[in-house]
């Protein structure tokens, strides 16, 4: 009877769809304390550029291991433990290991939070705490080394800070509040965006000197311009060029371009109408040189570069390389689909100027994220139809339902996973 109804009354066969994984590690864990740092030295790419150069590169000839839980009770609160240790004895024989507990007031919101660290790699007890008030767009944060055996710097005693942040203007200084002569050490920072273009200027006072404040003296500001294009959200293609000349006279010029991709799949454990997966594809790209023409520090140091670039084929395989002029490294990292997940890393570094290559592994386990998610939807499809499409039969348009991609385009990240949405709009 089935049969005679389905051929008189045929089924409208499902539409294709595109898997959409989840970036490996988004949001980064830097931008939860995004807070606590100057927005000059997060903003022009920074974020994602060291997330791009330094996350999956596991030290060479040791073994690094990260735990990150989150209670069922409680999911404003998580801990992450880090043992790092050498392999073999040629490397050292210190365990190095840190804690750290943190509370978040609100879960989509990490502005407003209060995390305590142990270490035993740099011996210390440190409280640190933001509090961020939208309505207003201020904020104020510190730094507390609570104990420590050894307080040398000013920092050591401690560092408070105001900040104003909008969708274009972030301002803001840092301070000691206690510092150890009548000079007070301090940072300030004023940020501006204008569409893509965004230009940042930040005075820093060497915590070291003994001098008084002097704003007109060179040496303690630094300048950047910028420009980007997309989302911070992973499903949005992005671009970011930056220029910037540091206190020490040194021009850095860098690029970070993030690329969203989509490739044909036919696997039997998916279900038919699943006709693609999207990929994500990094490159960034750092330039260093020093334009004052002081020769003092050596040839070596004039200028430096290092390059990177990253391919995740989908929620579980993420593959990584970098070069520079001394060492080239490429890691490989396996993220499992289970709760929590358990993420496998090796890294192997060649050394240029010694002709040795060494490795290094990693293991992290986390229950913060949703590493097992990956989501089907007829709304993901980012395709553009092309001849090969239509040659295939495939039918891209799904008639009222509106492509994802026109919804990247309109801003609108309401219905996305918080695994998925925008890093945030604070400026």
């Amino acid at each position: 009877m089935g049969n005679i109804l389905s051929y008189f009354f045929p089924k409208e066969p499902p539409p294709p769809m595109v898997l959409v994984p989840p970036i490996f590690d988004f949001p980064p864990l830097a931008a939860r304390t995004r807070m606590l740092v100057p927005a000059y030295d997060l903003l022009f790419g920074k974020l994602a550029l060291r997330n791009l150069f330094e996350e999956y590169f596991e030290q060479a000839g040791h073994l690094n291991t990260r735990i990150m839980l989150k209670p069922l009770e409680d999911p404003h609160v998580d801990l992450i433990a880090t043992v790092l240790g050498p392999l073999d004895r040629a490397h050292g024989n210190g365990v190095e290991g840190n804690a750290l507990f943190r509370w978040q007031r609100d879960l989509d919101d990490p502005h407003t939070f209060m995390d305590l660290l142990v270490s035993t790699s740099k011996p210390m007890l440190r409280l640190r705490s933001c509090a961020y008030y939208p309505r207003y767009r201020f904020g104020a944060f510190g730094t507390f080394p609570l104990l420590m055996p050894n307080r040398v710097h000013p920092e050591d005693y401690g560092v408070m800070g105001l900040r104003y942040g909008s969708e274009n203007l972030s301002v803001g200084t840092s301070f000691m509040p206690f510092p150890l002569s009548s000079q007070m050490p301090m940072c300030a920072w004023l940020v501006a965006r204008a569409g893509s273009l965004s230009v940042g200027m930040k005075y820093q006072q060497p915590y070291e000197s003994k001098r008084p404040m002097c704003f007109k003296d060179l040496k303690n500001w630094s300048c950047a311009i910028g420009y980007e294009v997309g989302s911070s959200s992973p499903l949005c293609p992005s671009f970011n060029f930056g220029l910037e000349l540091d206190k020490t006279s040194q021009l850095i010029a860098s690029f970070y371009q993030h690329v969203v991709v989509q490739r044909r799949v036919n696997n039997p454990f998916e279900d038919h109408q699943i006709v693609g997966i999207t990929n994500y594809i990094d490159f960034g790209f750092e330039l260093t040189t020093r334009i004052d023409g002081d020769k003092s520090l050596g040839s070596a140091d004039d200028s430096s570069f290092q390059l990177a670039a990253s391919w995740q084929a989908n929620k579980n395989f993420l593959l990584k390389g970098k070069m520079g002029p001394s060492k080239s490294s490429v890691a490989l990292a396996f993220k499992s689909w289970w709760r929590p997940s358990f993420t496998f890393s090796i890294t192997a570094t060649s050394d240029h100027q010694n002709g040795t290559k060494s490795y290094g592994f990693g293991i992290r386990a986390e229950d913060l994220r949703e590493p097992s998610y990956q989501r089907a939807d007829p709304n993901y499809v980012m395709l553009t139809p092309n001849k090969e499409h239509l040659a295939e039969g495939v039918q891209w348009s799904f008639g009222k339902r509106p492509f994802f991609q026109s919804e990247i385009d309109s801003g609108n990240y309401d219905h996305l996973p918080r695994d998925l949405k925008p890093i945030g709009k604070i400026f």
